[in-house]
């Protein structure tokens, strides 16, 4: 009800090693989140509504007590995402996984207007990129940012920005469905900051010939990139972390005011003549 060409599209992914981290940790409460934002995260990206989302739980052997603060986790993320969490799946193999270790994938559902999926077609130069803050690391570059750690031998229980480091890494990843419910009549596109940072994901948005000018000194980049940039190249942290940037929101001029009083977001560029992305 409601569309004119209803489309479905369907989004999947995981919590990558992420999840490594949290087993380590013992600590469950956010990951379940985690596995539904980088699943409707990508949907809106294409102007779909999120309906439903499944998960797969695999494990040696299903230790109730994680399970459940793991699927609750799930479900807390699916009301954020304003979907159904209508089932799931639970495997036991202990000859695939060691005891203790569990893996978690899922997929999320969501229905879209049909002309309005691509939305390269919207772009025009001269369009506000508004930054929409990330809630820390989201879920990638956790390779490389447990190496980081370990090298500079910092521990779970370590202060940055006054919270233990350990819920700093492990902060859920932030939701943006209802960023995108408000604002979807606003704006002309949105790009979801995963692995290969901003360098990578904004061009996906852009039609050919238009790119991207970026202030980089406009990024608000919290603290926990800067312990890690201490190993790091400035070109490979752009390329691997979302910087402090979980989406970018490419909104018309005329518009750019109504979307930075109705989010938490801020400007960090402009669409421009060319390709790629322009870090100034």
């Amino acid at each position: 009800a409601g569309y004119k060409k209803p489309a479905i599209l369907g989004a999947t992914d995981g919590v990558g090693t992420k999840l490594r981290l949290a087993i380590d940790a013992r600590k469950f409460d956010g990951v379940g989140q985690d596995l539904v934002a980088m699943c409707v995260n990508d949907l809106i990206c294409n102007f779909a509504e999120p309906l439903f989302f499944l998960d797969y739980y695999a494990t040696a052997k299903l230790e109730i007590s994680d399970a459940k603060e793991v699927v609750k986790s799930i479900a807390e993320g699916c009301k954020l995402a304003r979907c159904a969490l209508i089932g799931g799946e639970t495997a036991e193999m202990p000859s695939m996984y060691e005891k203790g270790d569990f893996d978690l994938a899922g997929f999320a559902v969501g229905i879209a207007e049909e002309d309005e999926i691509d939305r390269s077609k919207f772009v025009r130069e001269g369009d506000v990129l508004i930054a929409l803050p990330s809630s820390g690391l989201h879920s990638n570059g956790f390779s490389l940012a447990r190496k980081v750690v370990a090298e500079l031998g910092l521990k779970f229980d370590d202060k940055v920005d006054g919270r233990a480091l350990i819920d700093v890494l492990l902060e859920p990843t932030r939701i943006y469905v209802g960023d995108f419910l408000n604002l979807k009549d606003k704006i002309h596109a949105l790009a979801h900051i995963t692995g290969g940072g901003i360098v990578e994901n904004l061009p996906r948005v852009f039609p050919e010939g238009l790119g991207a000018k970026i202030e980089h000194a406009a990024i608000r980049t919290p603290e926990i990139f800067k312990i890690i940039a201490q190993k790091v190249e400035p070109a490979e942290m752009m390329r691997t972390f979302n910087m402090g940037v979980g989406m970018i929101v490419v909104a018309p001029k005329e518009n750019a005011e109504f979307v930075l009083a109705n989010t938490y977001g801020y400007v960090i560029g402009e669409v421009v003549k060319g390709g790629g992305v322009q870090l100034v």
